[in-house]
């Protein structure tokens, strides 16, 4: 089918649902209330900036509330969350259609694509390493069962489990338990706010949740059902208590690798309990608990309370690194600078009817220190290309400290000394120069 050229203000349009090639259906996916769902890239006209339109398919809106549903989630504003931006109805595509507005996170996978698809990069890969437990464990390796290829031989398994599980041996790897708390802690802030907000999420499941990045989770899909199935707001309370439920079942399915581990809920608590600390237990019995009043998602970041100041430290650390990388950068940018003004400066052909600009006065200063920093040669003559020397002496340029350097010229028949101060004053007087006329 071709793509219109242009929807609700939105170009470029680009599908992104995977081929089956790739592990995705390549016909849309039919979980959003019965009707087909298409996603695609697209730029908004006058911005510049991509943005993810998730289109329902064959929809015709009944009530215009339906969508202003939608303005709710406007502004929820939280980083677990794929920011919805707004909805629209068109005939674009031939039908009627609603259209879904998010944030756009390149390169991101969902938890199903990045943990538990054959074809998945990351922990656990039930195709590559199949779930080989004991006996006791023989449901969860049921579960897995669909996954293995005649094609391609078991890895043998591992002894022991990782993230503080104590598996035995014949127990294969499973996410470690580090990983899965950060993703638990995630949804879980990210759920705090949005029943904070009167609202409810309604996609928790792994086919639903954004990775987009290093342990990174975000929830995708807000608002798509709320507009599908609106009822005025009537059944919110519900709502939460099952996502509070699918947020339970989530965590079986990543703990156990297997979307099918929640048919066999005894089972697959026997091997959370056995693969990960008690407390991911009690947190997943929590939620899998009968509805009622007092079951909140407060009650549940009460439960996991120290793993949340585990994600805490870990995220000030993620803080520190990130700002030490940005603090390099910056030191980069100040030379490229300096670097930038030299190359308006050296070498210039002509400048105020003075062929000699260059030449001359301060600017001469200028280019013997251009030699000095990147011409210089040993005592053979070969070219000395010492980086080091080159960033220690344009910082002290910049920084315009009080050094003395001698500048001998080509010819050797002039030198002079100077200080970094000295010529940092020439290169600023000679750009403001340039700049002024």
């Amino acid at each position: 089918m071709k793509l219109p050229d242009e929807v609700g203000g939105y170009t470029g349009l680009l599908p992104l649902d995977k081929p089956p090639s790739e592990g995705g259906s390549g016909s849309g996916g039919l979980g959003w209330a019965g009707y087909r769902g298409w996603v695609y890239k697209a730029w908004k006209e006058g911005e510049g900036r991509c943005y993810m339109l998730r289109r329902i398919e064959g929809f015709r809106l009944q009530h215009e509330a339906a969508i202003a549903a939608v303005e709710k989630w406007t502004r929820v504003r939280h980083p677990g969350l794929v920011g919805v931006r707004e909805a629209f109805t068109t005939r674009a595509f031939g039908d009627q259609s609603v259209i879904f507005v998010y944030d756009f996170h390149p390169c991101s996978q969902t938890l199903y694509e990045a943990h538990l698809s054959p074809l998945a990069t990351l922990p656990p890969n039930p195709w590559s390493t199949p779930l080989t437990h004991h006996a006791h464990h023989g449901g969860a390796a049921a579960h897995a069962a669909p996954y293995r290829s005649a094609a391609r031989p078991a890895l043998p398994s591992t002894a022991g489990g990782p993230g503080g599980g104590a598996g035995g041996a014949g127990t294969s790897p499973v996410l470690p338990e580090r990983v899965l708390w950060s993703y638990v802690v995630q949804i879980a802030s990210a759920l705090k706010c949005v029943h904070n907000s009167a609202l409810a999420v309604r996609t928790i499941d792994v086919s639903r949740i954004l990775v987009t990045g290093k342990n990174r989770v975000r929830l995708g899909g807000a608002g798509v059902l709320d507009c599908l199935t609106w009822d005025g707001g009537q059944s919110i309370p519900a709502h939460q208590q099952d996502d509070l439920l699918s947020f339970g079942k989530l965590i079986i399915a990543l703990a156990c690798g297997s979307t099918s581990a929640v048919h066999n809920l005894p089972k697959s608590v026997d091997h959370i309990s056995r693969m990960y600390s008690p407390d991911l237990k009690n947190v997943v019995l929590y939620l899998l608990s009968k509805p009622g009043p007092r079951k909140t998602i407060e009650e549940v970041l009460v439960l996991m309370g120290p793993r949340v100041v585990d994600e805490l430290n870990s995220s000030l650390v993620a803080e520190d690194t990130i700002e030490h990388e940005l603090m390099r950068e910056l030191e980069n940018g100040r030379l490229v600078r300096l670097l930038a003004k030299f190359g308006f400066i050296n070498e210039r052909p002509e400048f105020d009817h003075d062929p000699r600009w260059a030449e001359t006065g301060d600017r001469y200063l200028i280019k013997l220190f251009r030699d000095y920093v990147f011409h210089q040669v040993d005592e053979t003559g070969r070219p000395v290309t010492d980086l080091s020397h080159v960033l220690t002496a344009l910082n002290k340029l910049d920084a315009g400290v009080d050094e003395k350097l001698m500048l001998v010229s080509r010819d050797e028949q002039s030198c002079l000394i100077v200080s970094y101060r000295e010529i940092k004053n020439c290169v600023e007087s000679a750009f403001a120069d340039l700049s002024r006329s």
